[in-house]
């Protein structure tokens, strides 16, 4: 038989196929939820969940390209549909007999087609009819009586028997007329229309079909005899009639799309008919071995990276209870189960893996999937945090713990021991977050931790864990050996917020290192001392603004011209009397410096007083 012919042994009546285009692949589309729909309602009934699931889908499915092309027409075949000669839809070879094109093919459609402002009850009665569900006493099955006696409006159907009426050779599908097929009418029944139409024309001129008027019943030649028979049939196959024009290069791209086509995700498909099953099984034991298998599923995803799926399967097992009221005690609670263990340790090490192979694996859904788990995953969510390696993973996972460990913060501040750097200060941008001042305490404890950035992590957390109060703590870190953390802690201190006795400072500003430090530094410190003890630090401002040393001079009475420069700040009766003693008794250069301090003192005085 010619690879051309349709399985039935009639050349198709469209056109050879056009380059995929989206008209098409709507059409495809739309037709593959026609037969899920259908088998949906046959298996498991209209009211089933999943049913009506399959139904708003088509029913969007078609409105959205009925809006757009305003008609939806295709051929009929044994398990194959029909779109302007191309194949949109063809059933397995398993389950033919139950699918929506064997079942119009064998109640003797051949055409259907749904028309603009289709409605969804008229998408129902269709429906219905398929598979005999209008009326249980209803001894009538078919479905070209049920849908013309309905008159839809909106859904059309061409059947065998008007194809046959039409066709001259008895054969339902070809319709062999000269130049019929040359018009460009987009369905069958245009085509009948049209046939119908030039037959009206030519009644009783002798051109109502191609047997002449000597034709006898069935389309014969009275005056061929015995013969025209087996003339006719052979006819049905000669060049020239109605089929497809398919060069070997275009047959060779169609099988091509073809087997594309029958190219099925699995795991779709797997996962379509587990949710059916879930969705109406009514056996406790196969139930309990379904639920058991969604474990698996669920790791599956889990080490494939597949979130987005994996998304969607934890949002159908979180409304399985609603939408299956009648579970027993015992499958509530292994799907309680199923939900609050996903976030195992075995798990989390499959995402932990998969994200650590695939550092630019997309994570589209990851976030949901870690959001979806329970308060009893946020120790193996530090545990993926820590061992994750990828700064964009960190980010997802941090965001998470943000979410579910916030009133059970434990293991978040156990991990600020941890000696992987990047792990702490991850941990420590998620107690910034929570700005809770209960975890400065932990924090503090991170004083000497080995890492640089962690350091000044620690005492930017400190800052705004206690913005104010004791300042003891901030003091410490002055003696660390970064000095950009000694700044960020001095930063803090200068603010005038925080209050810290001059025993505080007396180790680090008595120590004859301290001399060694930067100019900008040993000024920041004093005016720290200023600003957080007061006229507590006056004795030792005086003491250098008047000590006279011939050791180290130079940096002594650098010394104490800082100290002049503090004492001037501070400004207080107390500080204005040290600056007097240091005119008098201290050398030239902090004599200098004591009177300029006096003289930006007083200036200070009067400004305040004239804006009281």
């Amino acid at each position: 038989m010619d690879e051309r012919l349709t399985e039935s042994g009639a050349w198709p009546i469209a056109a050879a196929k056009e380059p995929a285009n989206p008209e098409l692949d709507s059409v495809k589309r739309v037709l593959t939820l026609l037969d899920k729909t259908s088998k949906a309602r046959r298996t498991y009934g209209a009211a089933n969940p999943v049913a009506q699931k399959f139904f708003e889908q088509l029913f969007e499915g078609l409105t959205a390209h009925l809006a757009t092309y305003s008609k939806l027409a295709f051929l009929v075949q044994r398990s194959e549909l029909y779109f302007n000669g191309a194949v949109v839809y063809r059933s397995e070879q398993d389950s033919s007999n139950e699918s929506v094109a064997f079942k119009l093919y064998a109640d003797g459609i051949r055409e259907l087609a749904f028309l603009e402002s289709l409605s969804a009850e008229d998408l129902t009665f269709l429906l219905d009819s398929l598979w005999d569900s209008l009326d249980p006493e209803e001894n009538d099955d078919d479905i070209v009586t049920r849908l013309w006696s309905k008159n839809l409006s909106t859904i059309t159907l061409v059947t065998a028997e008007e194809v046959a009426k039409a066709s001259t050779g008895g054969d339902v599908f070809a319709l062999p007329t000269g130049g019929m097929m040359e018009a460009p009418e987009s369905s069958l029944r245009d085509l009948l229309d049209r046939e119908q139409a030039r037959t009206k024309k030519g009644a009783g001129t002798g051109l109502e079909g191609d047997g002449g008027s000597e034709a006898g019943d069935g389309g014969t030649p009275t005056r061929e005899g015995t013969g025209g028979g087996a003339s006719r049939q052979a006819s049905r196959f000669k060049s020239g009639h109605v089929g497809y024009d398919v060069s070997d290069k275009e047959l060779a791209e169609l099988a091509k799309e073809v087997e594309a086509e029958s190219v099925r995700d699995n795991m779709t498909y797997l996962l379509d008919m587990f949710t059916a099953i879930l969705a109406s099984e009514k056996s406790p034991a196969i139930l309990t071995k379904l639920l058991d298998l969604w474990g698996n599923i669920l790791d599956s995803l889990a080490g494939q990276g597949k979130w987005t799926v994996l998304d969607s399967v934890l949002g159908l097992l979180h409304v399985t209870a609603e939408v299956r009221p009648d579970l027993g005690d015992d499958h509530k609670k292994q799907l309680a189960d199923l939900l609050n263990n996903l976030g195992r340790p075995e798990r989390m090490k499959m995402i932990e893996t998969y994200l650590n192979q695939i550092p630019n694996a997309i994570t589209e859904g990851l976030p949901a999937v870690l959001l979806s788990m329970s308060s009893a995953a946020i120790p193996a969510l530090c545990t993926l945090l820590a061992n994750l390696e990828a700064p964009a993973h960190h980010a997802i996972v941090a965001e998470a713990l943000e979410t579910l460990a916030k009133d059970q913060p434990d293991y978040v501040l156990r991990g600020l021991s941890d000696r992987r750097p990047r792990y702490v200060k991850n941990l420590l941008a998620i107690l910034l977050k929570w700005n809770n001042p209960r975890f400065a305490d932990a924090v503090e404890k991170l004083v000497r931790y080995p890492d640089i950035q962690v350091r000044k992590e620690v005492v930017r957390a400190i800052g705004i864990f206690r913005s104010n109060g004791n300042g003891v703590k901030l003091v410490g870190f002055l003696n660390d050996t970064e000095e950009s953390v000694r700044f960020a802690a001095i930063k803090l201190l200068m603010t005038g917020q925080y209050r810290a006795p001059y025993s505080a400072w007396s180790p680090l500003v008595s120590a004859n290192t301290f001399m060694d430090r930067a100019l900008s530094e040993k000024r920041a410190v004093f005016q720290a001392m200023r600003a957080t003890s007061s006229d507590e630090v006056i004795p030792f401002f005086e003491s250098l603004i008047t000590e006279r040393s011939w050791t180290n001079r130079k940096k002594k009475e650098e010394l104490g011209a800082l100290a002049a420069e503090a004492l001037g700040k501070l400004a207080t009766p107390a500080a204005l009397t040290a600056l007097e003693l240091g005119q008098k008794k201290g050398s030239a250069p902090v004599r200098q410096a004591c009177t300029a301090a006096l003289a930006q003192a007083q200036r200070q005085q009067h400004l305040k007083q004239a804006a009281s």
